[in-house]
């Protein structure tokens, strides 16, 4: 069984990366203190993505979690690899659907044989909780939040 973390203790031991987004290349790896940022950092360098990778995401069987704003729509994307077996797709996609709320493309998901990973994009403006004044930790930690959830109750017996 596992828990969900506290928020305050949550990034302590999290690796973070912005990355380019036109050749994915790092530019600097930074300290949890860049999670201080306001979110519309994003917004301000589009160019740029983050990357992270934290144990506690491996606890709710996620790789690492990407989050940048879309070039079009100007939205908050979150990209990960999710690391549950294909048979959950029904119960993965009827969660996505109740719990992101808004017009537009909420998530894309596709399984991929060869890692036995779900490639999960969605868009974080339509979690509940999402607002744009958040910091990029306060964004994170919903992005930790709602995916601990989908995978509580995709684990969930029925």
């Amino acid at each position: 069984m596992i828990t969900e973390k506290d928020p305050k203790t949550l990034f302590s031991n999290a690796y973070i990366e912005r990355c380019s987004k036109d050749t994915e290349t790092m530019i600097a790896e930074e300290s949890s203190a860049f999670l201080n940022e306001p979110i519309v950092y994003l917004k301000i360098h589009k160019n740029e993505f983050v990357y992270m990778e934290l144990s506690s995401f491996e606890e709710i069987k996620v790789e690492a979690v990407s989050l940048e704003v879309d070039d079009v729509f100007g939205t908050y994307d979150v990209m990960l690899g999710l690391k549950l077996q294909k048979k959950y797709e029904k119960n993965i996609k009827e969660y996505l659907n109740s719990n992101l709320n808004g017009d537009g493309a909420k998530f894309d998901l596709m399984f991929s044989p060869e890692d036995g990973l779900w490639n999960l994009n969605f868009t974080l403006n339509y979690v509940a909780g999402f607002q744009e004044e958040m910091t990029i930790s306060e964004a994170f930690q919903l992005i930790y939040s709602f995916l601990y959830k989908l995978v509580a109750e995709v684990n969930s017996p029925a």
